[in-house]
């Protein structure tokens, strides 16, 4: 019997996961993430788990862990100082591309050198320049260098990296090594982006194996890719951006696992938001264009996720246009009320109380916020500092934290640097409200949802009678939300033969007359042709009325709420490569190796040793992350062109893709 674990550190919680023989899941539990030291919370889960299995830790073979780390860094901004080595560009570039903006005042020199598009040298690199610019600027975590061309030929690249790691020793990512295709700014912004991970990603996966030792497990460690597949924890600590998106592809590959289906959205909803991502042929499918997260669009190899500010602790706010009003959610996640007041009932329910009894309803019913232990305070405004300090380590209610409304901004600034928590109605109250989760307070939650129906509608009504009134608009709205971003989701994926946006296609007054069944002289029918695969926590207690509202099939695995943790552990080790043949003059087909072009007379010859050379890169790679059963298939992508009857050899991609197995997890598959 071969056991595996694996882990998932989420938003809110932390999942664990024990699978028997790669078969079935054996054990499951959740751990509330701890945002200061995520290793934390993977310990506390990973002890939860093994213990509701009776395993001990030296029987686990393998474990596997998939991390919004990287993703969230990139979102909030976060990461170590960087230096960028630019080869070859123009300093204008660093404007014209946004590096500067993403560079923020990390330093950055330009160099001469790179090389042109056959893989020629344009210039000598100009190292002299490189040395006397370390000595000034070694102040950094970890170095970028993106050379122009380096993926036609690499040779400046490694040298700058050769000479960073001799006088600097600190990490270096070449941006070659991230992406074999060309656009040098864009790679440049991957590799400044994968640098700035480095010590973060390092800090991470070593207190993740210190954590695991210390538990007693003895197993390898792996990590989760953008695109579902396995890396090494070693590679996954030099490559840190190949892990965005490490989540979502985790949860996609884990409801292949649990369901079998080969066709399907998959939708998988935590407290912040709902990723939605095609199964397509039994395979995620990969965005072509790279996976964008925040506003940076890099140049890795991710799954096509959909995101949206959607989820159980989605902040609840009012709409007050038209007479009716009404309710939105998100983007923004908040702490639910009914957690907070678990957490803090000696603060919370007297507040709820005191401003339930109050004649008129006030600006900040019902809304709290705490501070985050260990933040870094650095560079706040005098006002800022003092709103700060003024929280301590208690649990506040706005309304008296908040003495001005220049004080609220203050507030919002706090809880963008990541310094405050604020807590507020979600749909996870209006759950414990209508009996749906009994996790935390249903008495907190209770009363700050009958604090917000007693608002006023544009008719001057209240928004709802009772509190369960309330509650039940919310998770329409939870279900209205859900079921648009499904369909524009769809729309997506399809032609467009309307010449409208996806998102107002879903909206449509007549598809959603379809959906609805409602009667007319026009009858209309629609609904989404494909099921719906629904993950996360909370999926069964909202999907239900989404399939309802989509007349689809909805389908909600028996272990939905750690899709995530069983993608982690379940998937293949997976590398791709690629490689380019140009043909410089007639007759003559130039190889791009890494370490510089080769050229041929002969195209059979050019074709056959570049596809060897990757085949073998490929498998070594896997054998080297850990397994010793290697498939690996390849792919010719050749174009040439008619002159004077005469077929001319334009160009050549090779691209191949070794997979295989974790050797601990393989040797025992049924």
């Amino acid at each position: 019997m071969t056991i595996l674990l694996g882990v998932d550190t989420g938003g809110t919680y932390t999942d664990a996961v024990l699978i028997q023989d790669d078969t079935h899941v054996m054990a499951s539990a959740k751990s509330l993430t701890t945002r200061a030291d995520l290793a934390l919370g993977i310990g506390s889960a990973v002890r939860a788990v093994l213990g509701q299995a009776d395993v001990a830790p030296g029987e686990i073979a393998l474990a596997s862990l998939s991390t919004t780390l990287a993703t969230n860094a990139l979102v909030e901004g976060q990461g170590g100082r960087v230096g960028l080595v630019y080869i070859g560009f123009e300093a204008r570039d660093l404007d014209s591309h946004g590096l500067r903006e993403v560079l923020k005042a990390d330093p950055v020199i330009t160099l001469s050198g790179g090389h042109d598009h056959a893989g020629g040298q344009a210039a000598p690199l100009d190292e002299a320049a490189l040395r006397e610019w370390l000595a000034q600027n070694q102040g950094v975590s970890a170095y970028a260098v993106a050379a122009q061309f380096a993926t036609r030929n690499a040779a400046h690249e490694l040298r700058a990296a050769e000479v960073i790691g001799q006088i600097t020793g600190r990490p270096v990512s070449a941006s070659h090594h991230l992406s074999s295709k060309l656009n040098g700014p864009k790679r440049a912004l991957t590799a400044v982006l994968n640098a700035r991970l480095i010590g973060m990603t390092h800090k991470l996966i070593g207190r993740a194996e210190d954590i695991l030792r210390e538990i007693g497990l003895s197993a390898p460690l792996m990590v989760v890719r953008g695109d579902g597949a396995l890396i090494s924890a070693q590679k996954a600590k030099e490559r840190p951006i190949e892990t965005i998106l490490s989540g979502p592809a985790a949860s996609i590959v884990g409801a292949r696992w649990m369901t079998g289906r080969d066709h399907a959205l998959v939708s998988d909803i935590g407290g912040t938001t709902t990723d939605i991502a095609l199964l397509r042929d039994g395979q995620p499918q990969i965005d072509p264009a790279g996976a964008q997260v925040g506003p940076y669009r890099t140049m890795v190899e991710a799954v096509a996720i959909r995101t949206t500010g959607l989820g159980g602790d989605s902040e609840v706010h009012m709409r007050s246009e038209g007479l009716a009003g009404g309710v939105t959610l998100g983007p923004r996640r908040v702490l639910p009320i009914s957690l907070i007041a678990h957490e803090a009932p000696e603060v919370v329910l007297p507040a709820l109380d005191r401003q339930l009894r109050a004649v008129m309803p006030g600006d900040y019913d019902g809304q709290f916020a705490r501070a985050v232990p260990g933040g870094d305070t650095a560079g706040l405004s005098a006002r800022d500092q003092a709103v700060f300090a003024r929280m301590g380590a208690q649990t506040h209610p706005l309304d008296q934290l908040l003495s001005t409304r220049v004080e609220y901004l203050s507030l919002q600034r706090l809880v963008a640097r990541g310094l405050v928590q604020r807590s507020g109605v979600t749909p996870s109250d209006a759950s414990h409200v209508l009996g749906l989760l009994r996790a935390w307070s249903h008495e907190a939650a209770a009363i700050a949802l009958a604090l917000m129906g007693r608002r006023r509608s544009g008719a001057g009504e209240p928004m709802a009678r009772t509190p369960e009134d309330m509650a039940r608009l919310i998770i329409d709205q939870l279900t209205a939300q859900t079921s648009k971003a499904l369909l524009t989701a769809a729309f997506e994926e399809e032609s467009d033969p309307f010449g409208e946006a996806p998102a107002d296609l879903a909206g449509h007054e007549l598809l959603q007359r379809g959906l609805r069944h409602a009667p007319g002289l026009v009858k209309i029918e629609a609904r989404l042709d494909v099921d719906v695969i629904g993950l996360g926590a909370s999926a069964a207690t909202y999907y239900p009325a989404v399939g309802r509202a989509l007349n689809c099939d909805v389908i909600l695995p028996e272990h939905a709420a750690v899709a995530n943790a069983i993608g982690a552990v379940v998937g293949r080790i997976t590398v791709r490569r690629s490689g380019t043949i140009t043909a410089p003059s007639e007759g003559v087909f130039r190889v791009h190796f890494a370490e510089g072009p080769q050229d041929f007379h002969s195209e059979d010859d050019a074709l056959v040793t570049l596809e060897t050379w990757l085949c073998d890169t490929a498998r070594a790679e896997v054998e080297d992350s850990g397994s010793d059963t290697v498939q690996v298939s390849s792919h010719r992508d050749i174009k040439r062109a008619r002159s004077e009857a005469r077929e001319l050899f334009i160009e050549a991609v090779i691209s191949v893709e070794a997979t295989g197995r974790p050797r601990v997890a393989r040797e025992h598959q049924a």
